[in-house]
């Protein structure tokens, strides 16, 4: 099996499109684990969230995620904020790819994501009082799964993907997911 690379965090720390943009540069799929669920669904996963519950979207959360890692193909993995969980999510992930968690500042995702209205964990009056809620409760899992930690502190999305491309490359992922290859520095977990 190829090394796939994932990306955790919270909603709207720049997963889907740092992933995008790393799949383009090292020529290997971008899979969203959200596209492939709401695919598997027929409906969004907000409308999926109001018929059916938090909890039954986790249960097809996680059998997408298990599926997702262990893929033969190497990709770029983006998975949902709420992965990590569910501990089966997390020793999968932990397990069969290279998981970089992009720590992102709730303040920061909060001013990005002021006008989006497609996050259900994320509806609401104050967005930043419920990612801050959201953080108190996943950052232990982001870090209990993640093999590093991206800090996208006052970083733009170039500089996040080069940390993110400059850790793999210093482990030893690039050339066997790419020839090429980008730098800057992140810190290992």
């Amino acid at each position: 099996m190829a090394p796939s690379v994932c990306l955790i965090g919270l909603p709207g720390s720049g997963k889907s499109t740092i992933g995008r943009q790393l799949a383009r540069l090292w020529g290997v799929d971008f899979v969203d684990s959200d596209h492939v669920i709401e695919a598997q669904l027929g409906c969004s996963i907000k409308e999926y969230f109001s018929a059916h519950g938090e909890q039954a979207f986790r249960d097809v959360e996680a059998q997408v995620i298990a599926t997702l890692a262990t893929r033969e193909r190497a990709c770029i993995l983006s998975t949902g904020g709420g992965a990590v969980l569910r501990p089966e999510n997390r020793a999968v992930l932990h397990a069969h790819t290279t998981v970089f968690y992009l720590q992102s500042s709730p303040e920061d995702i909060a001013r990005r994501l002021r006008n989006d209205t497609g996050r259900p964990l994320l509806q609401g009056d104050d967005t930043l009082k419920r990612l801050k809620d959201l953080l108190a409760v996943r950052a232990a899992l982001y870090e209990e799964t993640a093999h590093y930690r991206i800090d996208t502190l006052r970083c733009g999305t170039g500089q996040v993907m080069r940390k993110v491309s400059m850790q793999a490359e210093l482990a030893g992922l690039v050339p066997e997911l790419s020839p090429t290859s980008a730098g800057s520095a992140a810190s290992p977990r």
